[in-house]
């Protein structure tokens, strides 16, 4: 457990100072990200941000495994 939290930590930390550039991808403008604005109400659910996260992430752990 306190080998995971650090991990964790540490990517938090790296995401953080990152955060300049990582802002710049178009996570959440994907096409196929379902956005609906009306007056008084926005609805976002980008299903094609997280299904490419989700790929990616299982890359990583699927190398990091070997």
């Amino acid at each position: 457990m306190q080998k995971l939290l650090i991990v964790l930590g540490l990517v938090l930390l790296a995401a953080g100072l990152a955060w300049p550039w990582l802002r710049r991808l178009p996570l959440g403008r994907l096409p196929g990200d379902i956005h609906v604005v009306r007056e008084g109400f926005g609805f976002s659910f980008p299903i094609v941000t997280c299904l490419v996260v989700s790929v990616v992430v299982s890359l990583l752990l699927w190398l990091f495994r070997r």
